[in-house]
């Protein structure tokens, strides 16, 4: 991992995801009466609980409004939950100021225009893989992964290994320090 790259996330106290197209790969699946469904990957769900056991906290900022969000929220003990919001930046000031942080220590990943605003005001941006170009070029990473295809996971390991914690985790699950 780069140094700058190291630097930003050393610091993150809190990690912000937009929902469609970051925690799913983008597509609303409804069913005849209107039913919303849509599919969360493990592995991210997995490394959100990772790093909410190293003092992480996450948070999720979307634009829809959705039941199925609040269940995953739920699955994953996330109390912050910001649905319909088309003024990001607002509620992101309001999300500092109810955490007690500087931007500086907030992460945010995020796949679309509506995102831009906030991804620049953190102090570590992420777009996944997929995410629109105009967007790729805001951020200071871009995942290797697709929106709900693990995305997630890998900017949770990446801060779970600038902030020197990876080799407890690989001696927990018993694999070898890197990847």
């Amino acid at each position: 991992m780069e140094r700058k790259l190291k630097g930003k996330l050393k610091n993150i106290k809190l990690l912000i995801l937009d929902v469609d197209g970051v925690m799913t790969d983008g597509r609303i699946i409804m069913d005849d009466e209107g039913r919303e469904i849509k599919q969360f990957d493990v592995r991210d769900g997995h490394g959100i609980k990772l790093i909410q056991r190293y003092g992480i906290k996450v948070v999720f900022l979307t634009g829809r409004k959705s039941e199925v969000v609040k269940y995953r929220a739920r699955d994953l003990e996330i109390k912050e939950v910001y649905q319909k919001i088309f003024n990001k930046k607002e509620i992101f000031a309001r999300i500092l100021r109810k955490n007690k942080l500087d931007s500086n220590a907030v992460a945010y990943i995020g796949d679309d225009i509506i995102d831009i605003p906030v991804l620049k005001a953190v102090g570590f941006s992420a777009a996944v893989f997929d995410a629109l170009t105009v967007v790729k070029k805001s951020v200071d990473y871009v995942t290797k992964s697709s929106g709900g295809r693990g995305a997630v996971r890998e900017v949770c390991d990446l801060i779970l290994q600038a902030q020197g914690v990876w080799p407890e985790i690989a001696a927990k699950y018993e694999f070898t320090e890197h990847l």
